[in-house]
């Protein structure tokens, strides 16, 4: 059984990277199984990766997870209790809930803002960005110049801004994030598609009687996205920091919801005393954002081996 095991993976791996691939499948598989390769020699990209997978578990189980309640709490015998006293690994806040359970259900609301802001922000972007580099002329003009206003400002104000005259609330939170986030994916896709216009691969496309609409659509984005990819999840990060910051404010999720920011901004009033209130949702805050950052570098390394050989 174990020579015939030894004797198959080298073939499957012979297929996988052959120069002469027999159907595009077999390229397609060809080209993942390499990708794969590049990004799991970076150990740190590794761990990148298993960071998300653990956030993917704990807000997919939080409900079996989680010991306590998110938003009940015993005033009586359980405020301010420190970590590891009367079963609160993680200790309990002003209200006596259990940070540990705030903190696994508040990785759903991270999830449902750096998953909402990537799907938002990044097709935006990408549409915005093709059609410019395509097109040209005034109409480049006119969109690159509406995407540089958006970057005149920095993204937390214009957050801010957007959040004050929306209202608190998550969602709104969401969408001013997302309306912050598209100008860079814009940029990228733009200059993606400057150097690839003229090549002959997109004349041929042209001569065959492509639309410039099909060839923007199939032709142009999927070339993108591999760069689109990579920073979207370097930039997961500061969208967890950003909505962070809004709920820190209060114009996030709205008390009693369990979202980091918000846990840390009730928690300063005793970062002296009762350091874990603030502490344990930063602490969260910063494992994920590294996590982020570490698959990010990771994918930047695999996809494209320019990077990787430097």
């Amino acid at each position: 059984m174990n020579t015939n095991e030894a004797t198959l993976k080298p073939t499957l791996r012979e297929w996988l990277l052959s120069d002469r691939p027999q159907s595009r499948r077999q390229a397609r598989l060809g080209r993942l199984y390499v990708i794969w390769s590049r990004f799991t020699e970076n150990r740190l990209a590794v761990a990148g990766l298993l960071i998300l997978f653990g956030l993917l578990f704990v807000a997919a189980f939080a409900d079996v997870l989680a010991p306590y309640s998110p938003v009940q709490g015993n005033l009586r015998g359980a405020r301010l209790l420190p970590p590891g006293s009367a079963g609160y690994l993680l200790g309990t806040d002003d209200q006596g809930r259990d940070i540990l359970s705030r903190l696994i259900y508040g990785s759903r609301l991270t999830l449902f803002v750096v998953v909402l802001v990537a799907v938002i922000a990044a097709p935006v972007g990408l549409l915005v960005g093709t059609i410019s580099g395509y097109a040209g002329g005034i109409v480049d003009g006119i969109l690159m110049r509406i995407t540089d206003i958006f970057l005149a400002f920095p993204k937390l104000v214009l957050a801010l801004a957007l959040v004050a005259a929306l209202g608190p609330g998550i969602e709104n939170a969401v969408l001013a994030i997302a309306v912050t986030s598209w100008p860079p994916y814009a940029r990228i896709a733009r200059a993606e598609t400057m150097t690839f216009r003229n090549s002959d691969y997109i004349s041929a496309v042209r001569l065959m009687g492509a639309s410039p609409a099909r060839i923007v659509t199939l032709h142009i984005m999927p070339l993108c996205l591999s760069s689109l990819i990579v920073r979207v999840t370097l930039d997961m990060a500061g969208i967890i920091l950003t909505a962070a910051g809004l709920g820190f404010l209060g114009l996030g999720a709205q008390p009693p919801l369990p979202e980091w920011g918000a846990m840390i901004a009730s928690g300063r009033r005793f970062i002296l005393d009762q350091w874990w209130v603030a502490a344990m949702p930063g602490a969260a805050i910063l494992i994920v954002s590294l996590g982020f950052n570490l698959l990010g570098d990771g994918l930047r390394d695999a996809l494209d081996p320019r990077e990787a050989g430097q």
